[in-house]
């Protein structure tokens, strides 16, 4: 593992820092080789999120021939994990063992989890498509049970992952660090999504059981590189014999420091009115401005590349001594006129205007999430990060997973209302049904900037010099 560990970091240490984006993230305390390293549970994450909302969506329903609605009940249920994220958090944050560790134990059963539900996965699946001369019911429990082992892993891994990060980066850096991980998601989305489509072009049952399996065995090498000498054992910290509060008295103490409640319901809007377009720019390019598939496909990459955008722009912002509930807030601006040209690319019929406005809700998205994400390290006390971390992804996840059901629903809705002429005769259009989510998209983030509004103005209070009057 040492020698593994040791090749993978001299490899990606001879990139330049000219190539690399977030090279300025690396400190004394936390060098680029080890941040890369640690960088890679990230990756992981991005696989097994591709592998289930992208790979396996159209794989159930197309080859497989399993109906549409067991495919979102299957899809659905990682988020069943999402809202225990705090609790993951702060179990972290609480954990004794006579090891003295306090991260490692949770990101390592997260990867055991990941990687027990990958390894059924496949078989789960061929037994629920009917490809059995048995019940088909095993197949509907043991597909269950993949999924929510899967969801449970990576929602675990991430969160204990992210407050590994905050530990070891001193609090200068954590910006750039925030990007950097945040940026190795992204980068691990976009491999596998081109490596699960180039293996399964040809697809057979064969083929998907080694391609699911080999995404558990790739799952646990890197996980197991990205853990390797990273988090230092301290016995003190995690005697058995000390003191430990209840779950429910330091959220108790945590929801009140500050405005902890206020930040986590931006989040929340925010999360949601950047995911509700999650499944609907692809069709809405097809449907209204008749592009080929080639070009809705190019999408993601624009979406994604928006993306990277958002993160470094907010990583060099906030390197600056920025504010990150502005950055927040700038995400959340840029994505209303994302929203708009979306809206209007189709009145006017333009592809071009529609391309802009997908690169824009990247950018925006980009900006939003690191923002939301520094600001809950920053409030975050030393006992307390996996806590807040927790409470930011358990928030940020089932927003997002809550959004992309809500925007499928409210779009058939929308179109059938439409087309029965509830709507009147000017909204009797294909565009109707995506332009009604669109505009709910453009509600929620302005209700978004109504919640950052006290907390950018708070957080400029306490930035003013001493000689200044408060109301300066």
């Amino acid at each position: 593992m040492t020698r593994l560990g040791a090749s993978m970091a001299r490899a990606l240490q001879r990139v330049g820092p000219g190539m690399l984006p977030f090279a300025d993230a690396a400190t004394v305390e936390l060098p680029m080789g080890r941040l890369l390293r640690l960088a890679l549970f990230q990756v992981t994450v991005g696989m097994a999120a591709v592998l289930l909302i992208g790979t396996l969506n159209r794989v159930m329903i197309v080859e497989l021939a399993v109906p549409a609605w067991i495919v979102a009940v299957m899809l659905s249920l990682p988020l069943i994990f999402a809202p225990f994220r705090a609790l993951v958090g702060f179990r972290s944050d609480t954990h004794r063992s006579v090891l003295g560790w306090r991260r490692v134990p949770y990101i390592w059963f997260g990867t055991l989890l990941q990687f027990g539900g990958l390894a059924i996965m496949p078989f789960a699946l061929l037994i629920l498509s009917g490809d059995t001369t048995g019940p088909a019911w095993p197949g509907h429990v043991a597909a269950a049970l993949a999924f929510v082992m899967v969801g449970a892993g990576l929602h675990t891994t991430q969160t204990v992952g992210l407050a590994l990060a905050t530990d070891l980066a001193p609090a200068h850096a954590r910006p750039r660090v925030v990007a950097l991980l945040c940026a190795m998601l992204l980068v691990g989305m976009v491999i596998s999504a081109v490596v699960f489509g180039l293996l399964l072009a040809d697809f057979s049952a064969l083929r998907l059981i080694k391609v699911i399996q080999g995404a558990a065995l790739v799952t646990v090498v890197l996980n197991g590189i990205a853990l390797w000498k990273q988090e230092p054992r301290s016995p003190g910290r995690t005697a058995r014999d000390l003191p430990r509060q209840s779950f429910s008295e330091s959220w108790a103490l945590y929801a009140g420091k500050g405005r902890a409640r206020r930040r986590l319901v931006a989040t929340g809007l925010g999360t949601a009115a950047f995911s509700m377009q999650d499944i609907l720019l692809e069709p809405y390019g097809g449907q209204i401005l008749h592009l080929s598939v080639a070009a809705t496909t190019a999408l993601t990459a624009l979406l994604a590349a928006g993306g990277g955008i958002g993160l470094l722009v907010a990583a060099r912002w906030l390197d600056r001594g920025g504010d990150a509930f502005r950055v927040a807030a700038s995400g959340a601006v840029v994505g209303i006129a994302a929203f708009s040209a979306v809206v209007f690319a189709a009145p006017l019929d333009s592809a071009r205007l529609f391309a802009v406005g997908v690169a824009l809700i990247g950018l925006g998205g980009g900006l939003f999430a690191h923002g939301t994400l520094t600001a809950s390290m920053a409030k975050a006390g030393p006992e307390d990060t996996g806590l807040a971390l927790g409470a930011w992804g358990a928030v940020q996840a089932s927003a997002a997973g809550l959004a992309i059901a809500a925007s499928g629903i409210l779009r058939d809705l929308g179109a059938h209302l439409a087309e029965s002429g509830h709507l009147g005769e000017a909204l009797n259009l294909p565009s109707t049904g995506y332009l009604i989510v669109y505009h709910i998209e453009i509600a929620l983030l302005f209700a978004t900037l109504l919640a950052i509004g006290p907390l950018v103005r708070a957080e400029s209070r306490t930035h003013l010099p001493r000689s200044l009057p408060r109301s300066a």
